[in-house]
């Protein structure tokens, strides 16, 4: 899913050297120096630097590196949206959340490239069409709700969308975004660094132009270095008390550096807030991250027994 972003960085590159004067260190084609460019970009700015460094690990990063894979099992998996599956590709195992609604004929993974990982490289790499996976499972305690009339909030970075998906489209499908004939709203926030790292970018987007109460917030930390990116880039769970009814940031604990946040609220569509006392919350991401979702949702007094959070790394 994502894509090859060399000549971008490239470009920008340039562009960033002809500001601040270095821009014959960067050919327009051929390799890069890279060691030579963050120590002239360096002695230009040092605020260049966190940039040339996301540049390049960027620039260096084997493709693909997000992937979609979609299989058929002999027998039909029956799991419910937000578990994980084993999976086995040769000799050897990894656990994935499925991406999948329990609904879809095929089950469907997200796998994002570990440099050192246990199987992603092999999956992102050598997996084919025809080729054999032994799945077990399901495994996993991640599960909606019943269906009330609490909104829905789900916070992710990365791959750990992956079972939100499953949730969000088994809501849909099930007309569980609906409950006594009264609307919930559905709530996705989701992270990563650049924009083409938001696994199922476009069909979120094509789910909330179809659907009036799915608010699709994403949140990118280095996408504005390299395109004329408009949206959040705070962490997900400071993105998401921007969107909390203010009349219930009162009673919040949070520090003062939330006041500046909020006024600095980017520009949406969306009048939606969240009303802390009616929601329920859905995290998944690495266990740091997942720590400080639910200490921000606690903050905001949402119910412990209606926030649900798995963390993996």
């Amino acid at each position: 899913m994502d894509r090859d972003r060399r000549v971008e960085i490239r470009a920008r590159l340039r562009k960033l050297g002809a500001k601040y004067g270095f821009k014959d260190v960067v050919a327009k084609e051929g390799p890069i120096d890279w060691e030579r460019v963050f120590e002239e970009a360096s002695q230009a700015s040092r605020r260049l630097a966190p940039q040339i460094g996301a540049f390049h690990d960027r620039f260096e990063r084997a493709r693909p590196a997000l992937v979609r894979i979609e299989f058929e099992t002999d027998e039909p998996i029956e799991f419910a949206a937000g578990q994980y599956l084993s999976i086995r590709f040769g000799d050897r195992t990894r656990a994935y959340s499925v991406a999948s609604s329990p609904n879809r004929d095929h089950t469907e993974l997200c796998i994002r490239r570990v440099p050192d990982g246990r199987l992603s490289p092999r999956l992102c790499e050598e997996l084919s069409v025809g080729d054999e996976l032994a799945v077990r499972g399901p495994h996993g305690n991640l599960l909606l709700e019943g269906p009330s009339k609490r909104d829905m909030v789900f916070l992710a970075t990365g791959t750990g969308v992956a079972p939100m998906k499953s949730m969000i489209d088994y809501t849909f499908e099930e007309g569980r975004d609906t409950f006594r004939g009264e609307e919930r709203d559905v709530w996705l926030f989701l992270g990563a660094a650049w924009e083409d790292d938001l696994p199922y970018h476009d069909a979120f987007r094509a789910l909330s132009a179809e659907h009036d109460n799915f608010h699709y917030i994403s949140c990118l930390s280095r996408e504005p270095w390299l395109s004329e990116w408009g949206g959040e880039t705070e962490y997900i769970q400071d993105a998401m008390v921007k969107y909390v009814d203010e009349r219930a940031l009162q009673d919040a604990a949070f520090g003062g550096h939330m006041a500046e946040m909020l006024a600095d609220r980017p520009e949406t569509d969306t009048s939606a807030r969240i009303d802390p006392h009616v929601a329920e919350v859905y995290a998944c991401g690495i266990n740091a991250m997942v720590y400080g979702l639910e200490t921000a949702a606690r903050r905001l007094g949402i119910p412990k027994d209606s926030i649900h959070c798995e963390g993996y790394g």
